[in-house]
């Protein structure tokens, strides 16, 4: 069962795919896809990981199940991809189906507050990336990091602005909650040479979508095997290497928060 496809179905989950956490993410897919293919659906059995473009995967028609961030889902993906849920990840400070980001600086930096950092250097991940820049867009005066710090540098990745605060290229960094607390057990001495000065106002999370070509009843299907292998016991080690608690239902209007920063951050641009 699925759509109408010369490839075969396909399935990513790229946002978190680590090598580090690789087992535990093929681990989980394989508990998803167990339970998939009993739901009657042509489940792949490999995620995909390739050069080919994250937007491209996405829109597939192939897609049975993948993951994408807030921001890129509202500015392109909204109407060409249908939500499923988003996983509900292990952070003290956040409700279930949301996360944040860790504002960060140097171990070393005098930095009070975010107000210490005007014209300071900061390191954005990424244009198309809630955590990594609005997050941070949304921290400054007028939402206008380009007119508050003063040089934004394009690291490309968290870890790589993670990388460029901790060796003093960059002065401050917006890094999703999630990534920071993986770099933090598996990056120590990377994670130790920096400090988290504030965390920003919690959005909902990334979310798990599926292609257009599935009906609204099979959707609610995969959307019932996520939530239930999300939660199921046989799937406890995995997910805690992932830091996985959970799958929260999402619907279009959950990204209404991420739809008004994005927009007021582009008013400010």
């Amino acid at each position: 069962m699925s759509p109408r496809s010369t490839t075969g179905p396909i399935a990513l989950l790229p946002m978190y795919d680590w090598p580090e956490c690789r087992v535990a993410t093929d681990a989980l897919w394989q508990a998803l896809a167990s339970a998939l293919m009993g739901a009657g659906f042509d489940a792949p059995g490999h995620l995909t990981r390739s050069d080919r473009p994250l937007n491209d995967l996405w829109t597939a028609p192939e897609l049975l199940l993948g993951q994408t961030c807030g921001l890129p889902y509202v500015r392109d993906l909204a109407g060409r991809v249908q939500l499923v849920a988003t996983p509900a990840y292990t952070l003290p400070d956040c409700a279930p189906g949301h996360y944040c980001s860790r504002i960060i600086v140097r171990h070393d930096a005098k930095t009070g507050d975010i107000q210490d950092l005007r014209g300071k250097t900061a390191a954005i991940n990424g244009w198309n990336s809630q955590s990594g820049f609005v997050a941070l867009a949304a921290m400054t005066p007028g939402w206008n990091p380009a007119h508050y710090f003063g040089k934004l540098e394009l690291s490309g990745g968290h870890l790589a602005s993670l990388q460029a605060v901790a060796t003093g290229q960059a002065d401050v960094a917006a890094i999703d909650a999630v990534s920071f607390a993986l770099a933090e057990r598996h990056l120590p001495d990377l994670t130790g040479r920096v400090r988290v000065l504030t965390s920003s106002p919690e959005t909902p999370g990334l979310p798990l979508i599926t292609a257009k070509g599935f009906s609204a009843d099979q959707v609610e299907l995969i959307q019932a095997v996520v939530q239930d292998v999300l939660s199921a016991p046989g799937t406890r080690a995995a997910r805690a290497e992932l830091l996985i608690n959970g799958a929260v239902a999402v619907t279009d209007r959950t990204y209404d928060p991420i739809r008004d920063m994005a927009a007021e951050t582009g008013r400010a641009a």
